[in-house]
């Protein structure tokens, strides 16, 4: 663990990390982007299922979570607003967001982190939230897949926010991710993903899995 040789991840942060490799064929050389790449575990993840001669592009907004991301043996790591994209639109053919959250869904783990949450936090950062996933629309590809995630299973931060997003994207439809993971029983509908703690074991995880159409 000390030397980096390896890491303790939730397996719901793993699951929804599989869910976007597995959403469709992964075509060689296809490049993904992970936009909230810090600390670094789901990019880790995403890094060793790249199809041969993928790419991946792993940003976070402070210098410091970002060096954790490259101590993780990333090569492709920057230091960039996500909302401001320092790449071509259209250039990416995977993106996840895991977005800031309130990460509620952690507190089987983490209960003191209930003292420090207000209400208030969900509108402070949903308009963040709403950002992220528009600009990361705007960087996959007609016909690629965006991964919207969070910690939380609050509804502010999770359907509400995509529901805000992609009602101004008719370009954009839903992927049903029980078809991805199929083995996950009860764990959402046809729009989302979402685990419990008391279901599955994991944090309560959400996930969206969205298609930019051709």
């Amino acid at each position: 663990m000390r030397s980096g040789a390896a890491a303790v991840q939730d397996e719901g942060s793993q699951l929804v990390a599989l869910t976007l490799a597995n959403a469709g064929t992964a075509n060689p050389g296809e490049r993904w982007l992970d936009l909230c790449a810090g600390p670094g575990g789901k990019a880790a993840l995403l890094h060793g299922l790249l199809p041969a001669g993928g790419r991946l592009l792993a940003v976070d907004v402070h210098p410091h979570r970002a060096r954790l991301v490259a101590s993780a043996g990333l090569s492709e790591v920057i230091v960039a607003d996500g909302t401001v994209p320092a790449w071509p639109a259209a250039a990416f053919d995977r993106v996840l967001v895991d977005a800031p959250c309130t990460g509620l869904g952690a507190l089987r783990r983490r209960p003191e982190a209930r003292w420090r949450r207000q209400p208030e936090d969900l509108d402070r950062l949903r308009p963040l939230q709403e950002a992220l996933l528009a600009a990361a629309l705007d960087a996959v590809k007609p016909g690629g897949v965006v991964a919207y995630v969070t910690c939380s299973p609050a509804p502010a931060e999770t359907t509400a926010v995509v529901a805000a997003v992609t009602t101004r994207r008719p370009d954009v439809v839903p992927i049903d991710p029980r078809l991805v993971l199929p083995d996950v029983p009860n764990a959402g509908t046809a729009t989302h993903l979402q685990l419990w703690p008391h279901r599955h074991g994991t944090d309560a995880m959400f996930l969206a899995l969205l298609r930019r159409q051709p």
